[in-house]
């Protein structure tokens, strides 16, 4: 990678895959592109690393929500009476995690695309946060639970940004939104699942062995062994890059590296300038990137309700564990409509609608529970809300899309619009006050707001893309500088064509919107 002179060894072990891929390439040319042999090569490519990479990364953000939000479930069972905390302590032990979670998707993206082996790197994360998340059933004190939760941020900031990033190392733009949809399914499934299991735990659990329920749950179910078991599973069924995932095959990993340079007619690998901080520096002189990222900070406060949905779901009148159990429908079907909305975004290659049209629907939610109390209508009006998440599955997935050349401003990107977006969940942590309760209209109204503020910067967003592909159309010829054409001459190395033919080819390409 750019800048980045690896120790003798791995640097010889590097050298020596190209050197042994362009020889490989030589005496094996892959299939012509649009042949049968190499629509089956390519589909035999995708299944092999659906089978393998999507469950793995599946539980892994199953597990990042459940850690993340378990604390929520645990406020209906006495965790703010024993650890004697106000409703503003509370708000703050939700909100400290952002402020490390936060800052560090930034450098810790920029750090998965320098180095060689993210499987290690993001397994590594889990197990850590796994380690950490531990502590939260033991802790005893406010300063106690506070420090866990400033912790855990750290190594979570690795996952969600770095798996999307590593998703758009090996899958195409037309794939990238199903997998990143079955990825972010990860959160539905939490919220409906973490909800039944504390259903259960939570009604049975209580005094058992002396112990509080909350912490029955918190210690035995969510933290520790399972997440850690999990990331140490992470570690070899993750895929590393292209260049260099072992159980591949060397024609397996061309295949993959050309199926990426047909699909935007450049190699996805930096220059030998494209260094980390160069990457972040063409991010942070973007100004579609400053746009995307606020928009991300008003979508995600227009759906902080997410942290507070148990809560939301116990105004309804009903008792602790029926609330549980009424939480998680409306997250079942999100999961479902999340993953058939990124099927059509991919076959359509259509972006703004896919994601915005949610969005409306979680403001019609909120019009419904501000005009009623009704327990039906409320209860409806949290499917709507719910719903909301199948357009949030959109959003770095859309960057993906647009950053898409060089990988180091594309992880610097990923890392920038999602660590600053999600200071919309730092600032929701506030939103959503016990003393606004039980109708939450303060709460709903300022998530209606964001929600249409969001709207609005991702119409600009999507305006400001149909400027740049119109700017495509009219210059193609001068569009490329030599950091583009180097990348163009070796995705026609990859693909065993003329550089005039990658030219050609090269032209094909627009931005998704």
């Amino acid at each position: 990678m750019a800048s980045y002179t690896p120790p003798s060894n791995e640097k010889d072990e590097i050298i020596s895959e190209e050197q042994a891929s362009s020889t490989a390439l030589a005496e094996d040319p892959l299939p012509s592109e649009g042949t049968a042999e190499r629509l089956l090569a390519e589909r035999k490519l995708v299944r092999k690393l659906d089978m393998r990479v999507m469950p793995t990364i599946l539980l892994i953000f199953i597990m990042n929500y459940i850690d993340r939000t378990a604390i929520t479930t645990a406020r209906l069972k006495g965790l703010e009476q024993d650890l004697h905390l106000s409703d503003l302590q509370y708000n703050v032990v939700l909100s400290i995690l952002y402020v490390t979670y936060c800052p560090m998707q930034i450098p810790s993206n920029m750090m998965l695309n320098w180095i060689t082996k993210p499987s290690l790197y993001i397994g590594a994360c889990v197990v850590l946060w796994g380690l950490i998340s531990t502590m939260t059933g033991v802790t005893q004190s406010y300063g106690g639970i506070l420090a866990v939760r400033f912790c855990i941020g750290i190594p979570e900031s690795a996952f969600y940004p770095g798996a999307v990033y590593l998703l758009s190392r090996w899958y195409t733009r037309k794939e990238l939104a199903f997998r990143s949809a079955i990825l972010y399914s990860g959160l539905m499934i939490s919220n409906a699942f973490g909800s039944l299991m504390a259903a259960g735990i939570l009604a049975n659990m209580e005094g058992k062995l002396g112990i509080r329920a909350w912490r029955w749950y918190v210690v035995f179910f969510i933290e520790g062994a399972i997440t850690m078991l999990i990331g140490l599973n992470a570690m070899w069924l993750l895929p590393d890059y292209p260049v260099n995932t072992r159980w591949m095959t060397s024609q397996e990993r061309r295949l993959a590296q050309a199926r990426l340079a047909e699909d935007v007619g450049e190699a996805d690998k930096d220059n030998a300038e494209d260094s980390p901080f160069k990457g972040l520096l063409m991010a942070l002189k973007d100004p579609k990137v400053w746009i995307l990222s606020i928009m991300t900070i008003a979508e995600i406060l227009g759906l902080s309700f997410v942290n507070f949905f148990p809560t939301l779901t116990s105004t309804l009148g009903f008792n602790t564990t029926i609330s549980l159990v009424l939480a998680a429908p409306p997250w079942i079907l999100t999961a479902i409509l999340c993953c058939l909305n990124a099927w059509h975004a991919d076959r359509t290659g259509e972006r703004f609608f896919h994601q915005c049209s949610w969005w409306w629907g979680v403001m019609l939610g909120f019009i419904i529970s501000l005009a009623t109390m009704n327990t039906a209508a409320r209860y409806v009006s949290m499917f709507l809300m719910a719903c909301g998440y199948a357009g949030a599955a959109m959003n770095l997935v859309w960057a993906s899309n647009i950053f898409t050349r060089p990988p180091a401003k594309r992880a610097a990107a990923l890392g920038l619009a999602s660590g600053i977006g999600n200071l919309g969940a730092l600032m929701g942590s506030y939103t959503w006050k016990a003393e606004w309760g039980p109708d939450y209209h303060p709460s709903m109204g300022i998530s209606f707001g964001s929600l249409f503020i969001a709207t609005l910067l991702s119409l600009v967003l999507r305006q400001m893309i149909i400027r740049d592909n119109k700017k495509l159309d009219e210059d193609e010829k001068l569009a490329f500088g030599e950091a583009n054409r180097a990348r163009v001459e070796e995705a026609a190395r990859l693909e065993g064509i003329t550089f005039d033919q990658a030219m050609q080819r090269r032209k094909g390409f627009r931005y998704l919107y």
